[in-house]
């Protein structure tokens, strides 16, 4: 198989810095040992007005044979003498690609130790390949690849030239015209063209999701055939294929808040991780006979709350529980009862519980038949694989698995997705968000969303002095960027239920102490009967669809000082 690549030279920039950038002498012709064979660079050309590398390797079909055996979909696309007598020597695929990572690795990752002001310098490139199997034909090739800014010219190849009524191969010859830095041009192509060929000659480890990531950095995620390339660069492996999109979109949230990857993903932390706060007083034992992993385990508080509930926040006092001489229910088990309570009052049958977490309220939801759409959104990859493993959804039956969706996604950009639900839940988030998005939150859920119903629990700051282990002046979790008091909590929710058409009423969660009110508060909102028609308010100039930062919320929605950690 043969590839070249061509660039020209302008006043001030010879064409031959295409050595530079490849590392490749154009004065020298060098071989390379690969697992399957040699792989060849040469210059065809070389001065200053034009530079041409061309690599070409030569595939040994038996070692194709003998190391793709047993690999699932290895050397041999066939069977019996195609595995000896195919097109692996001559197309361009895998082999190509991974001679391409192998010969030129410094000019992958973009290095030039000689001038390191070249690599990220774009250059007019040409880069040409004779024979590339397309399976989904030229239109696929160009789907692919002009989304990236190259100019495509994919011709099909015919199957025999003496007779053109048999119709063109599967193969086209592959032209690629465009101003990229080397390394972006060699990246595409390391993951364009076992995409385009549809196999692999080795067997698809997790390993592959890294290096799909690493190759497709700055372009991948963005891309309109971002789930056919994952898909198909990971052998439709499902689990792995999950893994990068997940990855992806991780990525491209981060992006978007301008903020790091592991800032955004830090709904559930370390093995062992701990500190003030961590865990919930009277969340952290599991109810009697119950095993951890089970359905209906509501142990480790911790590891069951961490993601959205808060330390300290026990159902009743040591004292309370020694008077009543029987353990109370956890508080974690009373929100989500109050929350079941109301969304059976309203009747919800299409239910969003919006920062699910690991999926403790979906699994009390997936137990009533009556909640015939449910779907779990968090911004955290983490969070989400924990509620998959959580729930077995990998062991669940089909017809109960396709009620329920789990997606990934930000509360603080609209989401065409959550349209049309009866009701939405977010449960012990608000007080994860920072306050100046807020009012992003508010419209993305009560402005665009526009579920009938909204259940918002949040902890009620005023009892935090119930708790003997809560150090004064600290909220309840690390991750809590404030506290409401009753007072404000109700000055919020009213102001948002004015602004959006909402009605809202209040309910307990916990003992209602008479000097300092419950552990945890809700607000239930319905959309108002005479205002459900209305269409919904205009978005706000400080909500974004992409990365701007939302104004501060009003003034009822300051958090407590006394309670910023």
């Amino acid at each position: 198989m043969f590839l070249t690549i061509s660039t020209t030279g302008s006043d001030g920039r010879p064409a031959t810095d295409l050595g530079f950038l490849l590392h490749k002498h154009p004065a020298k012709a060098q071989a390379f040992s690969t697992a399957y064979g040699t792989a060849h660079v040469f210059y065809p050309e070389a001065d200053d007005g034009r530079c041409t590398a061309a690599l070409l390797l030569e595939v040994d079909p038996v070692a194709l044979v003998r190391r793709g055996r047993g690999k699932g979909r290895g050397g041999a696309p066939d069977s019996a003498l195609a595995q000896y007598v195919n097109d692996r020597p001559y197309a361009a695929s895998s082999l190509l690609a991974v001679a391409l990572s192998t010969v030129f690795a410094s000019a992958l990752k973009g290095q030039c130790k000689a001038r390191p002001e070249l690599p990220a310098q774009p250059l007019p490139l040409r880069i040409d390949l004779p024979a590339v199997p397309a399976r989904g034909g030229a239109d696929l090739v160009r789907r692919l690849f002009e989304p990236l800014g190259w100019t495509v010219r994919a011709e099909p190849v015919p199957l025999d030239a003496t007779f053109p009524e048999w119709g063109d191969s599967r193969y086209v010859r592959l032209g690629l015209e465009g101003e990229r830095t080397v390394a972006e041009a060699l990246r595409h192509l390391y993951v364009l063209l076992p995409v385009l060929d549809d196999a692999k000659h080795y067997w698809v480890a997790p390993d592959e999701v890294d290096k799909l990531l690493r190759a497709g950095d700055g372009w991948l995620a963005d891309h309109p055939e971002q789930k056919l390339i994952t898909g198909r660069y990971l052998a439709r492996r499902w689990s792995l294929t999950r893994d990068a999109l997940e990855r992806l979109e991780l990525a491209r949230l981060a992006e978007a808040d301008d903020t790091t990857a592991e800032e955004i993903d830090n709904a559930v932390g370390e093995p062992g991780e701990t500190g003030p706060g961590e865990a919930e007083v009277g969340e952290t034992e599991a109810e009697e006979g119950e095993t951890p992993g089970t359905d209906t385990a509501e142990q480790a508080g911790a590891a069951a709350e961490q993601t959205m509930a808060a330390a300290g926040e026990a159902g009743t006092t040591a004292e309370q529980t020694a008077d009543a001489g029987e353990r109370p229910a956890p508080l974690a088990v009373q929100r989500r009862a109050a929350i079941l309570g109301v969304l059976r009052e309203v009747k919800a049958a299409r239910v969003l519980d919006l920062g699910c977490g690991q999926g403790q309220l979906l699994g009390e939801l997936l137990k009533e038949p009556r909640f015939t759409d449910i779907v779990g959104l968090d911004v955290s990859m983490r969070a989400l694989q924990e509620a998959r493993r959580r729930l077995r959804l990998d062991r669940m039956p089909e017809r109960q698995s396709e009620r329920l969706r789990l997606v990934q996604g930000s509360l603080a950009y609209t989401d065409a997705r959550l349209k049309g639900y009866d009701a939405a839940v977010l449960s012990e988030v608000v007080e994860h968000v920072d306050p100046p998005r807020l009012s992003a939150l508010e419209y993305a859920v009560f402005g665009a969303a526009r579920p009938r119903s909204v259940v918002v629990t949040t902890p009620n700051v005023e009892y935090n002095v119930r708790w003997e282990s809560l150090p004064a002046g600290h909220v309840r979790h690390r991750d809590h960027r404030f506290e409401w008091t009753r007072e404000e909590f109700r000055a919020w929710s009213r102001e948002v239920a004015e602004r959006h058409g909402y009605e809202v009423e209040f309910r307990p969660v916990g003992p209602d102490d008479p000097e300092v009110g419950p552990p945890t508060q809700l607000a239930h909102f319905r959309l108002a009967a005479e205002r459900a028609t209305v269409p919904a308010p205009a978005r706000p100039a400080s909500v974004p669809t992409t990365a701007s930062t939302p104004s501060t919320p009003p003034s009822p929605s300051t958090p407590a000082k006394e309670a910023q950690a």
